[in-house]
């Protein structure tokens, strides 16, 4: 008899912690960028923006973008205002599929990486510049033309979900306690 109204008090406590535990152990992510994932453009944007889920902090060099034929843009100094980054940025580059990279720390202190691939569907020539070309002194200088090896980029899509951590240690801790309850009455 104790030990049912023991196993149906963890079994309650158990479903109160993970109800309560899951908003809170979230992380953040990539909501929304423009230029858009896969999207096709006519024309190089002038701008970058990224929308995230939560506040973010921008790590060195957050942004790079590069295309084929070891095409890279010039991105300028990325701003944040809330959970928003924007960055100006010059095009320069064949036609073809381009990879915006980025690197940000969220409010929890969690860092990502990730990227987002979207095509250009004209040439931008080297010498032409785009309509709103950042100014020199807050331009940062170009990223190299070929990117340097990077681990796998950690991104959202390739986590865990959360709610897979806290029911593996419910069922841990509900399967430690049965043990030791059975060790108990075996004793008894």
């Amino acid at each position: 008899m104790r030990f049912k109204r023991f196993g149906a008090s963890l079994l309650v406590a158990g479903i109160t912690l993970l109800g309560a535990a899951t908003p809170a152990l979230a992380h953040s992510e990539l909501k929304s960028s423009d230029p858009a994932r896969g999207a096709s453009l006519a024309t190089p944007p002038t701008q970058i923006k990224l929308t995230f889920s939560g506040p973010v902090t921008l790590a060195e060099n957050p942004i790079q973008i590069t295309g084929p034929e070891n095409a890279s843009w010039t991105v300028g100094r990325a701003e944040v205002a809330g959970t928003v980054v924007t960055a100006p940025v010059q095009a320069v580059g064949p036609a073809g599929e381009y990879t915006l990279r980025y690197k940000v720390t969220f409010e929890d202190s969690h860092a990502a990486s990730g990227s987002v691939k979207f095509n250009l569907s004209a040439p931008v020539p080297s010498s032409a510049p785009t309509s709103s070309q950042a100014p020199a002194s807050s331009a940062a200088p170009a990223t190299n033309a070929t990117p340097a090896p990077q681990a796998e980029e950690t991104t959202p899509d390739k986590l865990v979900p959360t709610w897979v951590w806290i029911v593996l240690a419910v069922a841990v801790v509900v399967a430690g306690l049965v043990v030791a309850l059975r060790f108990t009455r075996r004793k008894d």
